[in-house]
């Protein structure tokens, strides 16, 4: 993935990478980016609400996806910001450059806020910081989770009452998954989380900026594959085949192919970054059908304009590749 800020204040790129780490340094106060688990929400208040997550094709719950944290150091409103993507796990809603089964929203707050020390946090303590499943389940502002997918939990379990959810879609789920054993009328009884299915894996993403500089061969010479803007030229191949076959690939050339040359190229000099692969680590792949896309492009306000506490909807678009390019 690449995280390229559309705002006056930061410039370039930053490049993302996936690492295994413990659930607990992703909490909320560490900031961090992460791929799959449950939202580490920033702003604990005016969390998008379950119809606001919704997948606009199925109706369904959309399940985490990502967050990439990206604050703006030198506004003031911006100083915490993190932006969180949502996406469907329904493979029937993924049909080619339709963005309806994605969400994005913007979280930013002020360095002094209501929920986080003014002071940054300190990596070191992480170790000594272990989420309880009631932690999870509730934010420190006291706002309730769904015990399936961590967003906004406004329905409880009409039983228990200590179970909380984001629908009866994961109210069921989570029956099913084992909660209709533990419930219990006498008191808070069975809170623990059990395994869903829903979640996808959790892994941090750390960043860096990205480094264009040409690198040089075992000559000191530049590769001539980094100066390419075009197609290279003709290989031996192309050289044996006749002016009729030559015509006809010159017509089924298209600007898009050469950009898509030119995207391929720029993400071989940083081949582990999350863009291309992202897929392969959250393994939903499947013979018949599976979620996909080629690549996904978020557009931000550009003034990262001021909602308090609240949540704001930005916009996602899903970018497929051509079968010419399979």
């Amino acid at each position: 993935m690449a995280k390229n800020e559309c705002d006056q204040h930061v410039n370039g790129v930053e490049l993302g990478f996936v690492e295994e780490s413990e659930s607990f340094c992703l909490q909320s106060k560490q900031f961090h980016s992460k791929v799959g688990g449950r939202p580490a929400w920033l702003s604990q208040s005016g969390l998008p609400s379950p119809s606001e997550l919704c997948c606009l094709k199925c109706g369904q719950p959309s399940a985490f996806l990502l967050q990439v944290y990206a604050p703006i150091p030198r506004q003031a409103r911006s100083f915490h910001r993190t932006c969180f993507v949502f996406c469907c796990k329904n493979t029937a809603c993924y049909s080619h450059n339709d963005s309806r089964c994605f969400k994005v929203y913007r979280s930013q707050l002020p360095r002094k806020n209501d929920f986080y020390s003014y002071d940054p946090p300190v990596e070191e303590e992480a170790a000594d910081i272990h989420s309880t499943d009631s932690e999870i389940l509730q934010l420190g502002s006291g706002v309730k989770l769904c015990r399936v997918c961590g967003c906004l939990g406004p329905k409880s379990c009409s039983r228990c009452h200590s179970a909380n959810y984001c629908s009866r879609e994961h109210q069921t789920v989570d029956w099913k998954a084992g909660h209709k054993k533990e419930c219990s009328k006498n008191g808070v009884v069975g809170v623990s989380l059990l395994d869903h299915k829903f979640l996808f894996l959790e892994y941090e993403v750390v960043t860096e900026p990205e480094d264009l500089q040409l690198e040089a061969d075992s000559d000191g010479q530049i590769e001539e594959e980094q100066l390419k803007e075009s197609e290279p030229p003709a290989s031996d191949v192309l050289e044996s085949m006749d002016e009729k076959d030559l015509e006809a690939m010159a017509k089924h050339e298209s600007k898009e192919s050469k950009v898509f040359e030119k995207f391929k190229r720029r993400t071989a000099i940083e081949p582990e970054q999350i863009m291309p692969q992202l897929l392969n680590y959250l393994k939903v792949d499947s013979p018949d059908a599976s979620i996909d896309w080629g690549t996904l492009v978020v557009y931000t306000c550009a003034e990262s304009c001021d909602q308090g506490n609240k949540y704001t909807a930005e916009f996602i678009l899903k970018q497929d590749y051509g079968a010419d390019h399979i």
